[in-house]
């Protein structure tokens, strides 16, 4: 079976059963259903801007406190999630570091640069950066990690942060009474920058060689072997030796990543971390003991700062080309197709409230290339409608009923529009998967707005046209756009 066949049963497999659902009663009920389209994309519409049904609570609570009825509990505002808005659109800082692999193997460069990038993106989070973005490039044999912070305020502090060399070391376990004194202290609000549990030792990365995934020969369970250098295995002798039955933590950037228990001394500088890891946590572990372990400094090449104005004014320019093509596409519905054109901008109102709503949800990074994306798909949505209504129109010319037409058209035009849809999702997986950050963000919004696109052109414009089965149209072909 080929890949689009694939995609397009997919894709046939739910319509067919929501399907089954209209042929059934719902199908005799298409008011109800067109109550709950519209419900559903005026709970999206307040979703995305709250302030509307904020205004209009405030203004009923405030009635209702000066009536009897102040004694009913007042009504809620509307959630207030905001749209997350990605670098180009919310401001920040882009920036380029260029790590210095001189001491490091060839074979070891991806594994390391994957450490390091790990280790930012960690203190990126920490320093409270919204979806950052950080990511290894390479150029004419140069090794790069690109990081772009949004809405960062403090550039300064952040460049410090990152700079910074991954730190590893090795910690020990505190005595049980001096732990029990800095946690009762903790809750006085002192000694709030101690670690209660762990102290360091004179371990450090800079004694491990490396880290790598193994498996256990009887348990076939992940392990991550350790391996030190002389000196290394020495004070890790040393260590386990005199902590035995007790748990020795590793540290990474003064976090902890690991906490084994040493079941007994081990001699020659290798040693394994077992427990219930997958293959996954293995290796992520081990990309941090890497990480920390192989000295790979970083120096900042390139700073590109997005001020606030500028995304505002993007973001604005944005929006408003958004708002001047679906009018223009509402206009040409209307003038080429009367009232199928109403209907069909009714059910592109529904379809643009979900979709945003869903952006806000997840939630999506709107970037400009995401926006694209979204506006991209309001013209596929309306691409489907034009194909419904023209199948509608050529059952309506062979003297069928408005009612046999529309059921008939829907049914003719499905598969064209379900091969269409189904290359583009196709597309849009090929992109995401293969591309950097923009395009991810391009394909994402086109890739959700072609699914919920389907919603709207077979379900909403079909519940709509359903209200109007029986009589009104059967003469008068010339509202929807039939010319004799």
């Amino acid at each position: 079976m080929s890949f689009s066949r694939t995609i397009g049963k997919i894709l046939t497999s739910p319509a067919k059963a929501i399907g089954r659902v209209f042929k059934s009663g719902n199908a005799k009920k298409p008011k109800a259903l067109a109550v709950v389209i519209f419900l559903i994309g005026i709970l999206a519409g307040f979703f995305c801007y709250p302030k509307y049904w904020d205004k209009g609570v405030d203004f009923v609570n405030a009635k209702k406190n000066q009536t009897f009825f102040k004694s009913v509990p007042n009504l809620p505002h509307f959630s207030s999630l905001p749209f997350r808005l990605g670098l180009d659109l919310q401001g920040g800082t882009h920036l380029v570091y260029e790590a210095d692999l001189a001491n490091v193997g060839k074979t070891n460069y991806g594994e390391a640069m994957q450490g390091v990038r790990d280790v930012i993106e960690r203190r990126v989070n920490l320093f409270g950066v919204t979806e950052p973005v950080v990511q290894v490039d390479q150029v004419a044999g140069h090794y790069r990690l690109i990081v772009e912070l949004a809405g960062v305020k403090d550039v300064n502090q952040a460049i410090k942060m990152i700079g910074e060399t991954p730190s590893l070391d090795f910690r020990t376990e505190k005595p049980a009474e001096e732990t029990q004194a800095i946690l009762e202290a903790q809750k006085k609000n002192g000694r709030i920058y101690e670690d209660p549990y762990f102290q360091p030792s004179s371990l450090t990365g800079r004694y491990l060689k490396s880290a790598q995934v193994d498996f256990n020969p009887n348990t076939y369970q992940p392990v991550v072997s350790l391996v030190f250098d002389d000196q290394g295995a020495k004070l890790f002798e040393e260590l386990t030796r005199a902590n035995v039955g007790k748990k020795v933590a590793i540290y990474l950037d003064g976090m902890p990543i690991s906490a084994p228990r040493v079941n007994e001394a081990i001699v020659g500088g290798r040693a394994q971390i077992s427990g219930n890891f997958t293959v996954d946590q293995a290796k992520e572990l081990v990309r941090r003991l890497n990480a920390g372990a192989l000295p790979v400094p970083i120096s900042l090449v390139n700073q590109q700062s997005v001020g606030a104005s500028l995304g505002e004014d993007s973001l604005f320019r944005s929006l408003r080309a958004g708002l001047f093509g679906l009018i223009a596409v509402a206009l040409f519905m209307i003038l080429w197709y009367r009232f199928l054109g109403v209907l069909a901008v009714v059910a592109l109102l529904v379809y643009t409230a979900i979709v945003l709503a869903i952006f806000k949800f997840i939630p999506v990074t709107l970037t400009l290339a995401g926006i694209a994306g979204f506006i991209l798909s309001i013209g596929m949505a309306v691409d489907a409608n034009i194909l419904i209504f023209e199948r509608l129109k050529e059952e309506l010319r062979s003297g069928k009923s408005f009612g046999t037409s529309v059921e008939e058209g829907f049914a003719r035009a499905w598969l064209s529009i379900r091969d269409s849809n189904a290359s583009s999702l196709i597309t849009c997986v090929i992109l995401f998967w293969l591309g950097t950050s923009i395009i991810k963000g391009f394909a994402l919004t086109l890739g959700i707005g072609i699914l919920i696109s389907l919603f709207s052109a077979i379900f909403a414009t079909k519940t709509f046209l359903r209200l109007f089965i029986g009589g009104f149209f059967e003469k008068r072909n010339w509202m929807i756009g039939m010319r004799k």
